[in-house]
């Protein structure tokens, strides 16, 4: 089961950045969305989301589906379907989002 997101972690995301990675990392720690997951969605590896979310550089290729995916995720926060109550609830979530199993 993945682990929850560290304080420091999140505290660490407060610092001013405009990076796509960090913005990712903000709206998937209000959404209750695990890295784990997100990996699966982006089809990249854990330790990649987690770079990330640190503020590498995302590639174009990337970069653009990181940015659509802020946005879902940005709306479905707004409309109440998101934060996830549960893993399972943002494992399932994340697989309605991409349209496939995880």
């Amino acid at each position: 089961m993945p682990r929850p997101y560290s304080q420091k972690f999140i505290e660490g995301l407060k610092k001013d950045t405009h990076r796509i990675g960090v913005l990712l990392a903000r709206e998937c720690v209000r959404a209750n969305l695990p890295a784990k997951y997100v990996a699966k969605a982006m089809k990249v590896s854990r330790a990649t989301v987690h770079n990330w979310f640190r503020g590498r550089i995302l590639r174009d290729n990337h970069e653009e589906l990181a940015l659509a995916f802020i946005s879902i995720i940005q709306k479905d926060t707004r409309s109440g379907v998101l934060p996830a109550k549960s893993m399972k609830e943002a494992k399932a979530y994340i697989e309605s989002v991409i349209g496939e199993p995880i």
